[in-house]
């Protein structure tokens, strides 16, 4: 077991990474190659007020359900979780939610032979009514590193007579914010201490993005199968907020209608690749981009 400010975390490790989970609640708070610091943002217990009661966001992996809404989105998860090993892994079960009546799931399994974590985000209706949503998985990283967000690149025989990329900015976003590189290849988000947040989204076929920091480049993988006017917030199934205490990479299933009983999964595939050096994107990096952009397909165990 281990602690996270006063609440018990529960430990999952192989020869390669390190991960704590909430012992009642279906969070990862920590995770890191072995022997090194967490990459994970860590915000303590600071309290969100909301008529369920006060919603914590402290840091790491969360699962909620989009469009983004108070108090639907924020309702707390803070206690209740039914805790079940399975082969490699574990698998959290929060309790019903008030008012939404939507059950979260989450299934976290370590690759025993390589630095990779699969994890399985579930929603569940439980309630009478039908409920429109989308999975969204959210991962609270420290700062310090680069964001980085492949784009579309043009295909041979392209006429580029139609548009191939379109990008979301929410409201309080600068589309001059010195963090924002905006590249051919990809987007880039310098992760510093900054004010106002930015917070920009698109549709990502190749379905993964990454955060370099420390010389770890940490990949998301995730499905990315549906066209894009299905998925929520004019289409995304990638988001990225970043302000002066974290940055979070976001990836989201497709919005739809989840009746009574219904159940609708979303699945990652954390990678980890340690000991890079260099400077800003080392060509290390930029070999790992072209490999993941082609890369192996997402694997559930």
């Amino acid at each position: 077991m281990a602690d996270f400010h006063g609440e018990a975390a529960c430990v999952l490790e192989n020869h390669f990474v390190r991960l704590e989970y909430l012992a009642h609640s279906a969070r990862v708070v920590r995770f890191a190659p072995q022997g090194k610091r967490s990459l994970f943002a860590d915000l303590g217990k600071d309290p969100t007020p909301t008529p369920y009661g006060d919603f914590y966001f402290r840091g790491g992996h969360r699962l909620w359900h989009a469009p983004e809404a108070m108090p639907r989105t924020y309702i707390p998860d803070n206690d209740g979780a039914t805790l079940d090993e399975i082969e490699h892994g574990v698998r959290i079960d929060q309790p019903v939610e008030p008012w939404t009546s939507i059950v979260k799931s989450l299934t976290i399994q370590l690759n025993p032979d390589q630095p990779q974590v699969i994890l399985r985000h579930e929603l569940r209706n439980e309630g009478a009514w039908t409920v429109e949503l989308a999975p969204w998985a959210l991962t609270m990283l420290r700062l310090g590193g680069v964001g980085i967000f492949p784009q579309p690149v043009r295909n041979a025989g392209d006429t580029s007579l139609l548009p191939n990329r379109k990008l979301a900015f929410w409201p309080y976003a600068r589309l001059d914010d010195p963090r924002l590189i905006l590249r051919d290849d990809c987007i880039l988000v310098r992760a510093h201490p900054q004010l106002p947040p930015l917070k920009f989204g698109y549709f990502n076929p190749d379905g993964w993005m990454g955060y370099w920091l420390d010389g770890i480049l940490f990949v998301k993988r995730f499905d990315a199968h549906m066209p894009a006017s299905q998925y929520p917030d004019g289409g995304c199934n990638v988001e990225s907020y970043c302000n002066d205490k974290f940055i979070e990479l976001e990836s989201l299933g497709p919005l739809g209608a989840l009746t009574p009983g219904q159940t609708i999964i979303h699945t990652e595939l954390w990678e980890i690749n340690d000991g890079l050096k260099g400077p800003f994107i080392p060509e290390e990096i930029r070999r790992l981009i072209d490999k993941t952009a082609r890369g192996s397909q997402l694997v559930e165990q």
